[in-house]
């Protein structure tokens, strides 16, 4: 199998040596250069760029992989990897590591993984149960199957040059939004990229947020007092 895997540091390297052993084709990416060490492991392909970027995977033609792994250690890159691998490229298999046990509940198919591992409930289910506590109650995925809240969605909408945001930074933004919704990415010139409280919201922008279904309207009323984004 072709296998992509997002992160180079030493979680990503261990996978990618495991599958390589295994006779996979493995192809690791990161954008940090220190993380890229091709003597250390020569049988696997590397590539230096941002994982949450759309020209980045398209280049490296993420579609003709199997499976990708999302396996850096910030869970917000590995939500945006898992979402452009399954949305944009169709990859037939997503797994995402979970960093942040509080982050569990987002690891769903609403963000394109198939299946998430998180460390702390594969040692606390071989603790308590054994080795069959490593499957969800449905027999699928390592680490069971993160619970999502009820009517929770991906809620996008594009910025209006009469957007009272635009020009804002996103730390201004943040603090504004409805209760229980949160910005996820901000997606710009077709790269999808973490929130990052010092960027500059731009006319143009679409903001992905994650939310209650019902929060659409009271989103789009803070966004542009005569909303056009889409939820």
């Amino acid at each position: 199998m072709r296998i992509a895997i997002a992160g180079a540091g030493a979680v990503g390297r261990s996978i990618a040596a495991e599958l390589c052993g295994n006779g996979h084709e493995v192809l690791l990416i990161d954008r940090n250069a220190r993380s890229i060490d091709v003597d250390a492991l020569p049988d696997a392909e590397w590539l230096l760029a941002d994982a949450c970027e759309l020209a980045s995977l398209d280049s490296a033609r993420l579609e003709d992989f199997d499976v990708a792994i999302a396996a850096s250690g910030d869970d917000k890159v590995n939500l945006v990897f898992s979402l452009l691998a399954k949305s944009e490229f169709g990859v037939d298999r997503v797994i995402a590591r979970i960093n942040d046990p509080r982050d569990e509940w987002l690891f769903t198919e609403a963000w394109g993984v198939d299946e998430a591992v998180s460390p702390p409930r594969l040692i606390a289910g071989l603790v308590d149960g054994g080795p069959d506590a490593r499957r969800g109650a449905d027999g699928a995925g390592a680490a069971g199957s993160p619970v999502s809240p009820a009517e929770t969605d991906l809620l996008e909408f594009t910025l209006t040059e009469g957007s009272p945001h635009s020009g804002a930074a996103v730390a201004e933004l943040t603090p504004a939004l409805p209760e229980g919704v949160v910005l996820v990415a901000v997606v710009r010139d077709g790269r999808a990229a973490p929130p990052d409280p010092a960027t500059a919201l731009r006319p143009g922008d679409d903001l992905v947020f994650l939310g209650g279904v019902d929060s659409a309207g009271d989103l789009g009323a803070l966004l542009d007092p005569g909303p056009t984004g889409e939820g």
